[in-house]
């Protein structure tokens, strides 16, 4: 089977079997489990066979010779695809809204939000204002300053000034400085600061047009804040905890690393912005997050951005292993998106 060849009926149903029990159970799954969840309309050896298919084509995995298969990240990928939303409670809807309506800020109600998404699914939830992501970049300058500190100057569309100084572990000649002004001013003047840092990640992984040293020192001013403003961005997080207890395949030094990580405001920054860039109201699914954190290679973001009803933009999210139950959890993301959307002042 080829690995990029729509899979017939009776793989796809073969399939969402095995990523149904192996999120129930967290164990390889054998063919005669598929054999009696499927009430023997297929015979082993066909089942068998199916499984062999599927694994050649990268969906399955087999972790001993003798063992059942595990569903890798393109199986869970293909499987969320195909799930809706499943439904919360009306009276249960009616509570978050009623919930979200008596806080009086913005900032408690986005700060509720991580609470509400925890309780509900039992994962990590994350809410953000994310005010500054929507503003449009007008041009930058970067004057450098003895110690090894830059001046980052960046003014926006709306022609506001925002000044950011920053110490850096190595000092960035003042030509590069140049150089990676008159890049950003040229590939980015008019993007939304959001949209510019997504891109910005994307490019460095393929931009030829800088040379490797200035990929390095643009990559570093980045990371300093190089798309940030100064209006306040409330980020909140709530569940870390909840990873603890998981099969993330972690060292102790590594899962402390991933829960040291999740603390940095910046890098929860990050993962909204890389990973939620859909318009508001469209609900993402994210399955193994690497790319953002080795640490994270085992885990799955479900999330959407909303427009509150003062026009603030921001983002939830439910953070957790890709063995969730889905549709539960993309539909508490739902309502307490909704909720959020609904609330006047």
């Amino acid at each position: 089977m080829s690995t990029d060849a729509p899979l017939k009926s009776r793989h796809r149903e073969v399939l969402h079997t095995i990523v149904r029990e192996y999120i129930e159970t967290g164990e390889p799954v054998a063919s005669r489990t598929i054999s009696k969840c499927r009430h023997n309309d297929l015979s082993p050896a066909s089942i068998r066979n199916v499984m062999a298919d599927l694994a050649d084509a990268g969906y399955l995995s087999q972790p001993h010779t003798s063992a059942g298969r595990i569903p890798t990240e393109k199986a869970f990928r293909f499987y969320v695809r195909s799930l809706v939303a499943g439904r919360i409670a009306l009276g249960e809807a009616e509570r978050l809204r009623q919930e979200f309506a008596i806080l009086p800020t913005i900032a408690e109600r986005v700060e509720r939000s991580s609470h509400v998404l925890t309780q509900l699914t039992r994962h990590v939830g994350i809410a953000a204002a994310i005010p500054n992501l929507t503003r449009e970049l007008d041009q930058i300058e970067l004057v450098p300053l003895a110690d090894r500190r830059v001046l980052i100057i960046l003014v926006t569309r709306d022609h506001l000034v925002h000044n950011r100084v920053v110490g850096l572990d190595e000092a960035i000649p003042p030509s590069d400085l140049v150089s990676i002004r008159n890049y950003v001013n040229r590939n980015f003047s008019g993007w939304q600061l959001g949209e510019a840092r997504r891109e910005l990640i994307r490019r460095a992984l393929e931009e030829r047009e800088l040379y490797h040293t200035l990929q390095r020192h643009l990559q570093v001013l980045y990371q300093k804040g190089l798309f940030e403003v100064d209006t306040a961005v409330a980020v909140h997080m709530e569940g870390a905890s909840n990873l603890v207890g998981l099969d993330l395949h972690l060292t102790r030094e590594r899962l402390r690393d991933l829960l040291r990580a999740l603390e940095e405001k910046q890098r929860l920054i990050e993962l909204l912005d890389r990973f939620l860039g859909l318009p508001p109201g469209e609900l993402e699914v994210h399955v193994g997050l690497e790319q953002l954190h080795p640490a994270m290679k085992d885990l799955a973001l479900v999330g959407m951005s909303v427009r509150m009803p003062s026009g603030l933009p921001a983002k939830v999210a439910v953070l957790g292993h890709m063995r969730m139950h889905y549709e539960r959890v993309m539909a508490a993301v739902i309502q307490t998106s909704r909720a959020l959307e609904a609330a006047q002042f």
